[in-house]
């Protein structure tokens, strides 16, 4: 859709201040073509905080410009106080819309592959234990809960393992990714070829250069859209595990103890919380207390 840019004011007017040139390459070009000064920004952090919990620093000015002003050239809008003043206004789809543009989902098969080791080994330990669940609570584009799916398997040693996987995230365009479960090769190219052959489909003529996930896995596996920040959470616990990793990163530590207060009740008696390899929770000692890498149980009531 092509965009008119608004016209230069007068001499005597005050120019609003726009942001420096892009760095980050999530703009197709270093040039501004939509106003954007400090208190666009600052709306824009205030909004995504109070929809999402995610803070955003000053260095993520750029970042927002390029992923925003997408928005406004598909609704054809000439600044960001318009984009603005109409998502406060009107609201409706336009606020997924816009958590879906600021949310991060940098995600792959068995990132932090130790986490699957662990889990691996606790299903194992549990293979008498009956039907047992697990959470992917911030599942991205599904390639952890495709992972966490793929780790039963193998504990198990059969395509039907008996649990059930629910992923869920904020992200709405993330979690129909998942759902499809069609991924480029590269996507698994650093993986064992056994997993591969076992749990792959790789796609032939036009779907070439693409693999599948088992449908296997999928049945496995129940996607839904969750917002952390909500008052309470939705789902039918209790989990053996629940992989809540580098999400919590972007919550300043308030915002954390409350996810934290919400999500721990979730958790079985003995199950284990799986967070990323740069979150600490010295802050909730009263609320889990570590167990190994990275992993975490509810903290044990003093008597």
């Amino acid at each position: 859709m092509s965009v008119s840019t608004r016209p230069s004011p007068p001499a005597a007017t005050t120019r609003r201040t726009t942001t420096p040139p892009l760095r980050d390459g999530d703009a197709s070009t270093a040039a501004r073509d939509f106003e954007f000064d400090d208190r666009d920004f600052r709306r824009v952090v205030d909004l995504i905080r109070q929809r999402a919990g995610i803070a955003l620093a000053d260095g993520k000015r750029d970042m927002v410009y390029g992923r925003l002003s997408r928005r406004l050239r598909a609704l054809g809008l000439r600044s960001f106080k318009d984009y603005l003043d109409q998502l406060e206004r009107d609201g409706g789809d336009e606020w997924q819309a816009f958590t879906n543009a600021l949310t991060t989902n940098l995600t792959s098969f068995y990132r932090e592959p130790h986490h699957f080791e662990r889990l691996h080994e606790e299903l194992r330990r549990r293979a008498n234990d009956g039907p047992l669940k697990l959470w992917s609570c911030a599942s991205s584009t599904g390639e952890e809960p495709y992972s966490m799916a793929i780790t039963a398997c193998e504990a198990y040693g059969t395509l039907t393992p008996p649990i059930r996987i629910l992923a869920t995230d904020v992200d709405t365009q993330v979690l129909a990714t998942g759902e499809r479960g069609v991924y480029p090769v590269e996507r698994i190219a650093s993986l064992d070829a056994g997993l591969k052959k076992r749990y792959f489909q790789r796609g032939t003529g036009p779907n070439e250069g693409f693999c599948r996930v088992h449908p296997a896995l999928r049945q496995l596996i129940e996607f839904k859209p969750l917002n952390l920040l909500a008052s309470r959470y939705d789902v039918a616990g209790p989990f053996t595990a629940v992989f809540c990793r580098n999400v919590m990163i972007y919550f300043d530590k308030p915002t954390q103890r409350a996810i934290l207060t919400r999500l721990v009740p979730h958790l079985a008696d003995d199950g284990m919380l799986y967070t990323g390899h740069s979150e600490n929770y010295l802050h909730a000692a009263d609320i889990i207390q570590p167990c190994g890498r990275t992993l975490y149980r509810r903290a044990t009531k003093a008597a």
